[in-house]
């Protein structure tokens, strides 16, 4: 077998002179493209998100695998519809392995096979993601069949995993995954993805040009975009770690701190708040994914859905992230939430009341309702208490996420954060209520997907 041909001096010098160059024309593509790019992020759990063994007969020592990376581990699915294509899975795969280069994004990667192998893609041959940029991608097939294949990344790759490309069907379209479960190769690749994120977005536009291309090649047209679905296992929470670095003691303190703070407002009174001066009401609901009649369904919407209410995985990351002692139960949990408003980065505290799942008759309808609430605590720059709850109607089965909160602006604590609240909080405040609607709906969709697709493999 032979080894990865990696870039020679002058090869190297070309390509670093190309990358600019080819940066600047995957941004304007980027910019300009009309193909709708869904991205989902949430936080991932070992070992739920580990990336699959490797084959039997796999020699472990010759790959870099995510032990052997830097940084968190993304474990991520991109996702196509194909619609109108008169291909098998089979006729989609075998066209794709015929000719690999055939689907990349020209303009700043090509997939170049290893000297001396030929012949269409099967398990043991290498490749060399030529890159428009200073690096190779060196990567070995360690597993291939009529439908699907699965790359581990060599030494000397900006990332240390592995990366599956399958295709499916259904009665009425055809499907095709990107599944990849990937650290940063070295320190300067983990820099440049997780802190300049210049290496995330190049990725990710990467991918979503040879999901468009693997449409072209199954001669077919793509139905609702593509979905990108994020799961991040940080650092320290992966096998080996180390669980007492500064940034988790900190963060244990903070949350410790919060048993010390007091609910900054009457939670007993919140029923008649919504009559009085300067308190919003906002109650919103948003349908998931219809399931069969009866109670909530084994792996099925309800169940899913409550599973992202569980681990917090409601709100978008890049806006609001929690921290909290995940040894504690639910109910009565503290949690040191870090919010991004107006340009700032915030850290205010949260408690989370009663939990509790029951069955109750509305309008003459058994409904199975699962909920959570949580109260704002003193230091925070708004007053109110928000609730979840997840119903299913057992008569029809519908799915249902609901949304109720009550608050207004905090009457004590920093003068400029109630301040800046008072002034942009209301619009941003009810953005995030719809992205929290939306994103369950959406992750609860991925998810299901996600099990549909293992399920037929």
């Amino acid at each position: 077998m032979g080894k990865p041909h990696l870039q020679s001096a002058g090869r190297r010098w070309s390509t670093a002179v190309r990358w600019p160059l080819g940066l600047i024309l995957a941004a304007w593509r980027y910019l300009w493209s009309i193909t709708p790019v869904h991205r989902w992020e949430m936080t991932g759990d070992w070992p739920a998100d580990a990336p699959p063994q490797l084959p039997a007969g796999t020699d472990s020592a010759e790959l870099q695998s995510s032990e052997d990376g830097v940084g968190p581990l993304m474990h991520r699915i991109y996702r196509v519809r194909i619609i109108r294509s008169t291909l098998t899975p089979e006729q989609l795969m075998a066209r794709m392995s015929q000719n690999l280069d055939g689907v990349a994004p020209s303009e700043f990667a090509t997939f170049q096979k290893v000297e001396g192998e030929k012949g269409d893609l099967k398990r043991g041959n290498s490749y060399v993601v030529r890159m428009a940029g200073p690096w190779d991608g060196p990567v070995r097939v360690i597993a291939a069949d009529a439908t699907s294949f699965r790359l581990a990344t060599l030494p000397g790759h900006l990332e240390a995993g592995q990366i599956e490309f399958r295709a499916r069907s259904d009665y009425r379209s055809l499907w095709f995954e990107i599944e990849s479960w990937a650290r940063s190769g070295d320190r300067l690749s983990d820099l440049l993805y997780s802190r300049l994120r210049i290496s995330k977005e190049v990725q990710l536009h990467m991918w979503s040009s040879v999901l468009q291309q693997v449409v072209e090649l199954a001669e077919g047209e793509m139905e609702g975009g593509i979905v990108i679905t994020t799961r991040v296992v940080a650092a320290d929470s992966l096998p080996g770690a180390r669980r007492d670095g500064r940034l988790s003691r900190r963060s244990r303190a903070r949350v410790a701190a919060l048993a010390d703070r007091r609910v900054n407002f009457d939670n007993t009174k919140t029923d008649t708040y919504a009559a009085e001066s300067g308190w919003h009401l906002d109650d919103m609901v948003e349908a998931l994914p219809h399931e069969g009649p009866g109670p909530p369904a084994e792996e099925g919407s309800w169940q899913v859905a409550r599973g992202v209410m569980d681990s917090y995985q409601l709100a978008d990351p890049r806006v609001v992230t929690a921290s909290y002692d995940k040894d504690r139960p639910l109910a009565g949990r503290d949690m040191m939430l870090r919010i991004r408003f107006a340009g700032l980065r915030l850290r205010v505290g949260v408690r989370i009341g009663d939990v509790y799942e029951e069955t109750r008759e509305v309008d003459g309808r058994a409904v199975r309702v699962f909920g959570w609430s949580y109260s704002t605590l003193e230091g925070h720059f708004e007053e109110g208490q928000m609730h979840y709850e997840l119903w299913k109607w057992e008569d029809l089965g519908d799915v249902e996420f609901h949304l109720k909160a009550v608050s207004r602006a905090a009457q004590k604590g920093p003068l400029l954060l109630r301040t800046g609240f008072r002034l942009l909080g209301r619009s941003k405040q009810l953005r995030f209520y719809r992205q929290v609607c939306r994103r369950i709906k959406r992750l609860t969709e991925a998810q299901l997907e996600t099990e549909r697709a293992a399920s037929a493999r």
